[in-house]
């Protein structure tokens, strides 16, 4: 059975991102490139295929049990020598509910033994030769950097050891709407996650009903307001309903405009309105980014 290995982070926003990076190349870190600057919550563990549905959900639980962004502060530098010949940034700030964070999505599937306690920190020089080790420190004694994060980041490996973003969820609990019997979950993220991206691969069963606002080019719509806006680029908007992936809407925001790649809905599901929620979630993440859609 395929196998994916993953692991749960928070990843540094830019500009601090780039400042980050900026300091591991000049510590020659050889993983600049490969994996993103980050605050890990879960290291790299094995998930089966069939166990991926559980640790997408595990990773939305996790996010919804924090209200509210986390502010953290990053610095100075310091190291796990001589345990490993690792230099990295302290984590100062909201440490607290950062390990909360940690304990709600370190579990099966995502949990695994480990040798050494939990420390929370942003590594800046992994296998970094030890001679060089006190004088990165001293260099960096000073540096600190401040970043807002708002989301847990699930990545994963891929060929050349190259960790990429696979799945994203905000924190806080996701909007529902249609409430009573038929209630749908509406979660906006900057990635198609896993699930959503079989549903968008799904060959259609029937023609779309743009009346139902299914289809690649929805317009119009109930404005709704499900989660944060996850900034501009791209952005994907996913309906669920009792955990199972009921229809999706991706795009990007490119300048002043925010650009609608498809909009689908399970073919189960069809003439329940979801198309509609999707399509008004669509039409208020583009209110709130202040630009225009349907492209004019």
């Amino acid at each position: 059975m395929p196998r994916h290995r993953v692991g749960v982070t928070l990843l540094v926003p830019p500009p601090v991102a780039t400042e980050i990076d900026g300091l591991r190349r000049a510590l020659g870190d050889g993983t600049l490139g490969r994996i993103p600057a980050h605050v890990t919550l879960v290291p790299p563990v094995n998930v089966t295929e069939s166990a991926l549905e559980g640790a997408l959900a595990l990773l939305r639980a996790a996010a919804a049990s924090r209200v509210g962004p986390l502010r953290l502060r990053l610095g100075p530098a310091t190291t796990f020598h001589p345990v490993t010949p690792v230099v990295y940034l302290a984590v100062d700030g909201d440490v607290d509910a950062l390990v909360a964070l940690r304990e709600a999505v370190f579990r099966p599937p995502l949990g695994r033994r480990l040798t050494r306690p939990f420390v929370p920190h942003a590594t800046i020089a992994d296998e970094l030769d030890p001679a060089r080790i006190p004088a990165a420190v001293a260099a960096l004694a000073d540096y600190r950097a401040e970043v807002t994060i708002d989301r847990l980041t699930l990545l994963a490996e891929s060929p050349g050891r190259i960790w990429r973003p696979v799945a994203d969820t905000p924190f806080g609990p996701p909007a529902v709407v249609a409430r009573g019997g038929l209630p749908l979950e509406l979660t906006v993220s900057h990635l198609v996650d896993p699930e959503a991206a079989r549903l968008l691969r799904a060959p259609p069963t029937a023609a779309p009903d743009p009346a139902a606002g299914e289809g690649p080019d929805p317009a119009g719509g109930e404005p709704v307001s499900p989660d944060a806006d996850p900034g501009p680029g791209p952005w994907a908007v996913t309906a669920r309903r009792e955990g199972r992936v009921v229809g999706v809407a991706h795009g990007v925001t490119i300048g002043d405009r925010l650009e609608v790649g498809a909009l689908v809905v399970d073919p189960e599901h069809r003439g329940q309105g979801i198309g509609r929620h999707l399509r008004g979630a669509v039409v208020h993440l583009a209110g709130v980014r202040s630009v225009a859609w349907p492209p004019t």
